[in-house]
């Protein structure tokens, strides 16, 4: 993965394909909190993930961090790894494997 700051944005809104909006709405379902693995049984790494993504969204280029840059390469990471692991079924709209995407911030079904 790049370490140019202006290629990890690309990568970034490449991999995010939900606005900060739709996301935000994402992470108040039940659906979004019934996924992702969680150390101490509170909030998933993944929903976690997707409230900072929010905030990443709003943010100005020039006033991105060094540790945001990082978070969004992580991102980009969770993404590319998921979206390889694409279930078989043919109906993944209901799927686990879709809501940990989109806390991520991808939804696999939008065109």
């Amino acid at each position: 993965m790049s370490d140019d700051k202006g290629q990890v944005r690309t990568d970034f809104r490449d991999a995010v394909n939900m606005t900060g909006r739709e996301l935000e709405r994402w992470l108040g379902t039940d659906e979004s909190k019934s996924v992702g693995a969680s150390g101490n049984g509170g909030e998933s790494v993944g929903h976690e993930s997707g409230r900072r993504i929010v905030e990443l969204l709003g943010t100005k280029a020039d006033q991105f961090t060094d540790d945001d840059y990082a978070h969004m390469r992580k991102v980009v990471g969770y993404v590319h790894r998921h979206l390889a692991q694409r279930p078989s079924e043919e109906d993944i709209e209901d799927s686990r494997w879709r809501y940990s995407l989109m806390n991520w911030g991808h939804d696999p079904l939008k065109g």
